[in-house]
């Protein structure tokens, strides 16, 4: 999948000409000519970064920007900022709002490709990409920190993965070989280390041609923006505050690494394509289904599938996302014309009767009574309420 770039700006030149930038390279190039709709597109197709004009009509960057920031499923994409000559003294303000970086207009194609592939990795179209490594796949993290507290809760963090996390608490020259020589796939920094060794070490792995497009995160406490500012500045792939959220944290580094989670949800049985959600169904295990739900569904009907399942028995209530969710999934299936039905515990499908929204859900009991059912083209109910008494 390619790169998904959101351009927000109400030049349609501009648009144009981020447009042709990148026409050589795998992207895919989502426009929007205001800040309603830019957060609009931004929260149906989750851009992988986004070009921001500061001066908009309707809603400007300045706004859009606040509203990317407060929102826990948008406030992680990397903003790139445009701005006219005449609005550098907004530069200060918006990085401390934790835009990635900024260009002034006019600016050449050239340079708007040099600033994206600073933060996402861009691959010429037809490039033969490399396999992509799974969540589950081993891992090698570095962690650059001088507190031996902060190993320990990365190591306790992450013990449900099966990453490995090295670590080092000072920057030298040995480090910087050990890197060179044998790059791990991750580096988290304290940006609180002495003499601004994290912006150093940064600066001198960007610097070779080996570790350049290494992910290298920033660790820093919430309250420290100055340091997180320079950082985001210096083209650091993140900031990771501490105390340290760890479903975050995650997060993050499927994103800066790619990571294949689709098998954690998806799963094609016969010809079934089943959705499985898990039983803590976070902000991020949605965000992922959602990601991938389009394409996997397509490749299953391209596949001759011709049916869907949604299994929503692991959670132990229904909320907001998971309807939101749910009702993406009908409403993909009846795009794609795969008949689809949902598999829910007793206490689930009581629940999903009490919303309009999932009254009409039809639902089965397990994985194989709802195949039977779909293969039999029967409606299945939901649970009759118990005879009182």
């Amino acid at each position: 999948m390619g790169v998904k770039i959101l351009t927000v700006d109400d030049s349609k030149t501009i648009r144009l000409i981020v447009a042709r930038a990148f026409k050589t390279f795998d992207t895919e190039i989502l426009e929007a000519s205001n800040g309603v709709e830019g957060l609009a597109v931004a929260s149906r197709e989750k851009p992988d970064i986004i070009l921001l004009d500061f001066t908009m009509p309707v809603m400007d960057g300045m706004e859009m920007l606040g509203k990317l920031k407060s929102n826990t499923d948008l406030k992680s994409i990397p903003v790139v900022m445009l701005t006219a000559e005449a609005g550098r003294e907004n530069v200060t303000k918006i990085a401390k709002m934790g835009v990635r970086d900024y260009i002034v207009k006019p600016f050449k194609e050239e340079l708007v490709v040099e600033r994206v592939g600073r933060i996402v990795e861009l691959m010429p179209r037809g490039a033969t990409v490399a396999k992509i490594r799974r969540y589950d796949d081993p891992l090698n993290l570095l962690l650059v920190d001088d507190k031996p507290a902060i190993l320990e809760q990365l190591r306790t963090g992450l013990a449900d993965t099966p990453w490995t996390i090295t670590s080092a608490e000072q920057v030298n020259l040995s480090l910087i070989e050990r890197i060179t020589q044998n790059p791990p796939d991750l580096i988290l920094a304290s940006l609180s280390l002495p003499s601004d060794a994290a912006c150093t070490l940064f600066q001198k792995i960007r610097n070779t041609i080996k570790t350049q497009s290494l992910p290298i995160f920033g660790l820093s406490v919430k309250t420290e923006t100055d340091e997180q500012v320079r950082a985001q500045q210096l083209g650091f792939t993140g900031i990771v505050t501490k105390p340290i959220d760890f479903n975050d944290l995650k997060a993050k580094i499927t994103r800066a690494l790619n990571l294949d989670t689709t098998y954690k949800y998806f799963e094609r049985q016969a010809n079934v394509l089943v959705i499985k959600v898990p039983t803590v169904c976070t902000s991020v295990a949605t965000n992922e289904i959602a990601a991938n739900l389009r394409l996997q569904a397509k490749e299953a009907v391209d596949a001759g599938i011709d049916k869907l399942v949604m299994d929503i028995s692991r959670p132990k209530s229904v909320d907001v996302t998971m309807i939101e969710l749910g009702l993406r999934v009908v409403r993909l299936c009846q795009e794609l014309s795969l008949k689809y039905i949902f598999v829910g515990s007793e206490p689930i499908c009581r629940e999903c009767i009490n919303f309009a929204e999932t009254k009409d859900w039809r639902f089965a009991n397990s994985i194989e009574e709802a195949v039977g059912q779909l293969g039999g083209g029967t409606r299945v109910s939901p649970p009759k309420e118990p005879v009182a008494g």
